[in-house]
């Protein structure tokens, strides 16, 4: 080799923040009343499967209401 390291060379923009595995509280209010469940139930099913994803929270609520 010649001495030189590979360089990371990802495109990282830095004007948008980071979306993390946290729904914000309005998100977990609408789908609690959406589906008409506890907030608290949203939040333990957002930190369970860790995404904040509309579709897979909703998903989730579907598997556990079908359990019942």
């Amino acid at each position: 080799m010649n001495g030189t390291e590979p360089v990371d060379q990802r495109r990282v923009k830095q004007d948008q923040p980071v979306r993390t595995a946290e729904a914000t509280e309005d998100e977990i209010a609408y789908l609690a009343k959406r589906h008409r469940i506890s907030p608290a139930i949203v939040r333990e099913i957002v930190k369970r499967i860790g995404s904040a994803e509309r579709s897979a929270v909703e998903r989730e609520i579907k598997r556990g209401m079908m359990r019942r």
